[in-house]
C-alpha cells in the first residue's frame, strides 16, 4: 500500500494530516523564515538549491516567497520570481528556461475533490503545473493545478489560468483567454 505522501506525488487522492507529510511541510516553514531572512543572494541561492529539486543558474526568486514543500519545485536557467510568490507544489511544478514570474504570482499544483462527500473526509490531490520556457507571468496572476504554459507565452497581470495555454500565445482575463498568437520567433 503505496504512503500518503507517495500517493500525493502520484496525483492520487491523499490524507494531508499523515504525519510524514507535515513533518515535511513543517521542515519547509522552517526553511521559508530562513530563506525569507536571507539579505545576501549568495545565501540566498544555497538556500534554493538546499531546498528546492534544482534550481537552475543565474536563476533568482526575491523574498518573501511561499511554498507547500520546495521539494517539488524544479527552475530552469535565468529563471526570475518576483516579490511574493507562492507555489503550491504538493505536485511537480516545472518552470523552464529564462521565464519570468510577477510579484504576487500564485502557481497551484494542489486541488480539492469536487464532491463535498469526499472533501468531508479530509482527502486532497495535486496535478502538476508545467510552465515552458520564456514565459511571460504578469504581477498577481493565478495559475491552476493540471496546467500547461507553452513556450514563449505571455499571460496578462490579474490573470487566473484555468486551462492549458499554447506556445507563443497571449492570454488575459478571470478565465484567461487567448488575445493573440504571436509567431514562433526564427533563430
Amino acid at each position: 500500500m503505496a504512503s500518503e505522501y507517495a500517493k500525493m506525488l502520484a496525483g492520487e487522492l491523499y490524507r494531508p494530516s499523515d504525519p510524514t507529510i507535515q513533518g515535511e511541510l513543517a521542515k519547509t516553514r522552517a526553511w521559508l523564515i530562513r530563506y525569507n531572512a536571507a539579505l545576501d543572494t549568495v545565501e540566498q541561492q544555497r538556500l534554493l538549491r538546499e531546498r528546492l529539486d534544482a534550481v537552475g543558474a543565474r536563476t533568482v526568486v526575491r523574498a518573501p516567497f511561499h511554498c507547500d514543500f520546495g521539494l517539488h519545485i524544479r527552475l530552469g536557467d535565468d529563471v526570475f520570481v518576483n516579490f511574493d510568490c507562492v507555489i503550491l507544489d504538493v505536485s511537480w511544478v516545472t518552470i523552464g528556461d529564462r521565464t519570468q514570474i510577477g510579484p504576487a504570482v500564485q502557481i497551484y499544483a494542489a486541488d480539492h475533490p469536487r464532491d463535498a462527500a469526499t472533501r468531508r473526509q479530509g482527502l486532497e490531490f495535486g496535478r502538476p503545473v508545467i510552465v515552458g520556457s520564456d514565459v511571460w507571468i504578469g504581477g498577481a496572476a493565478i495559475v491552476l493545478p493540471g496546467v500547461t504554459i507553452g513556450d514563449g507565452a505571455t499571460i496578462g497581470a490579474g490573470s487566473v489560468v484555468t486551462r492549458s495555454v499554447p506556445a507563443h500565445a497571449t492570454v488575459a482575463g478571470s478565465p484567461a483567454r487567448a488575445v493573440r498568437r504571436t509567431p514562433t520567433p526564427s533563430r
